[in-house]
């Protein structure tokens, strides 16, 4: 049995005797409304949209409290729209990995089309253009990745395709930023309607990085002519267009073939992975874990679904900012990076196969209870010592959930300065001495050891993708594991760099720890794991 629209109108009997819940309304309906007055278009069509985003407005629309469904877009890679959307009628097999080891199975069936953002298909691009004129539009909202907002290069200078956006205007946008600001100038010339732009991304202060970068490419337009100041003052005035804050919490890893083949043994066809011209590993499902949390600034000018009665907290910019610092700085984020790093050199695969390592957990619980739990600002909606809880005692060994040490690795160099940095500021601001920390040098040595590319045992591994690898790694040269005698002082200037810790760390102790730990964990075949236990052991 495939899933498509035909079988889940006609087969339904069949679909809920594997196990399977449906949509629970009139899908037909739905698709058709929300064609003809969308009110929500979404961009980034991927597994956190499809697995959580998409699966809150289906119990909005399965309980009534919704007529209309999202319309998703994709900016970067197509072939999912093409692949993943279009044959399966838009359609995702939504698997919740529980911790005790069994799979929960949903339809997602709230998307009512899939579009490709791509400036070079003018019927697609007219498309878009026809959503953002519709007046009665009231959020476009986006899991786009923190890159996706970027308009720059690690030095400093523009993205050539944003340059070239820059200089060719609204017509030939390509970037994500400038198709956002082309699109919003679609809505200014068709009367100025106002509109919620909301990122979902995983990424500190997500709004105002989607404001920055969207006024950036229209103030470039303005300036070459482009558009005029009136659309600059439409775009700046929050009432009209708000640019809200959220936090975002779902682990989503890519597909997994344990899940794949439960599919398949139970007579569901068509679920394999497929791989784009991209690398994008993407299947038909989505598989996740159950928790999951969506704090979101309230602040709409045009309306919203009634988010919050499909578990979403809507509250305030502070709220939401405390709520994102709490999980990104102390009860979370810095965990899954640590333990990454580690997870890395001492041979790990899964993530919860490293929640069964005493000396990796002892690392995480050190870095969450002793050293971030000290200095976190309570949020008020959420506690952070319960949240730290679940992160540890569920979330994280749950050994269903198929995450990758290599994929948390990911962009490092993007995330130690929040994930570290933040709690090492706090120390300093509140007069904490920040050489009582371990956890934190200790993760930090070990991602520059990591970034050597040889683990523990001395095999040569692959350094995950980070915007600053080559860099970085240029600053490491002449280091050689098992020569701890070949460490001359390279790390002081990366250390030194505000840009990466949000901190200059050589004018702090941690530099010196963190440099004898990454020293120690030169010497040979389980130097790590030695450096390791010994630390977190004081």
């Amino acid at each position: 049995m495939k899933m498509n629209a035909q079988t889940v109108a006609a087969r339904r009997n069949e679909w809920k005797a594997l196990g399977v819940k449906l949509p629970e309304f009139d899908r037909e309906a739905m698709a058709a409304a929300t064609k003809e007055h969308p009110i929500w278009i979404h961009f980034g069509a991927g597994n956190i949209f499809r697995g959580f985003i998409a699966a809150l407005q289906q119990k909005l629309l399965n309980e009534g409290l919704a007529e209309k469904g999202i319309i998703a877009a994709d900016t970067f890679d197509y072939e999912i729209i093409d692949r993943i959307y279009t044959p399966y009628d838009c359609l995702t097999m939504n698997v919740t990995l529980n911790p005790d080891g069994t799979m929960s199975r949903e339809i997602i069936g709230s998307v009512a089309e899939g579009l490709r953002a791509d400036s070079a298909d003018a019927a697609q691009m007219e498309r878009l253009a026809e959503i953002f004129r519709e007046p009665g539009l009231m959020m476009v909202s986006y899991t786009i990745t923190e890159k996706g907002y970027a308009l720059n290069r690690p030095d400093g200078s523009l993205l050539p395709v944003v340059q070239a956006d820059m200089a060719e205007g609204p017509r030939k946008a390509r970037h994500a930023m400038s198709l956002t600001a082309a699109l919003l100038y679609e809505r200014f010339c068709a009367g100025a309607a106002p509109l919620a732009v909301v990122s979902m991304d995983n990424c500190s202060h997500n709004g105002e990085k989607l404001r920055s970068s969207v006024l950036t490419v229209a103030k470039s337009w303005a300036a070459n002519g482009f558009v005029g100041q009136d659309f600059i003052d439409y775009l700046s005035d929050e009432n009209r267009i708000s640019f809200p804050w959220s936090m975002i919490d779902k682990i989503t890893p890519r597909p997994h073939q344990k899940v794949e083949e439960s599919l398949a043994a139970d007579g569901i066809e068509g679920m394999a992975p497929v791989v784009t011209a991209k690398n994008t590993f993407i299947a038909a499902f989505t598989n996740a874990e159950k928790p999951q949390y969506l704090v979101i600034e309230d602040r709409f000018p045009n309306g919203r679904p009634p988010l919050e009665k499909a578990g979403v907290y809507l509250t305030d910019r502070d709220t939401v900012n405390k709520t994102e610092r709490m999980k990104v700085t102390t009860c979370l984020n810095p965990l899954h990076t640590a333990m990454s790093m580690y997870g890395c050199l001492l041979g790990y695969s899964f993530i919860c196969d490293e929640m069964k390592d005493a000396d990796i957990v002892a690392l995480i619980q050190r870095l969450g209870y002793r050293e971030g739990l000290p200095v976190v600002v309570h949020p008020g909606i959420l506690d952070p010592k319960a949240f730290l809880d679940e992160v540890l005692t569920e979330r994280l060994p749950n050994p269903f959930m198929p995450d990758a040490p290599q994929r948390i690795a990911t962009d490092t160099s993007q995330k130690v300065g929040i994930r570290f940095g933040e709690t090492v500021k706090s120390y300093l601001a509140e007069g904490r001495d920040p050489d009582s920390l371990v956890s934190i040098p200790l993760a930090l040595a070990g991602w520059l050891r990591y970034l050597l590319a040889v683990d523990d045992r001395g095999n040569a591994i692959e350094v995950s993708s980070d915007p600053l690898k080559d860099e970085l790694q240029s600053k490491l040269a002449g280091i050689v594991w098992n020569r701890p005698e070949s460490y001359t002082g390279q790390l002081r200037g990366i250390l030194n760099n505000v840009s990466i810790f949000g901190t200059d760390l050589t004018a702090t102790p941690l530099a010196d720890r963190i440099e004898n730990y990454f020293v120690a964990e030169l010497a040979g075949p389980g130097a790590v794991r030695k450096t390791l236990h010994e630390a977190v052991a004081e």
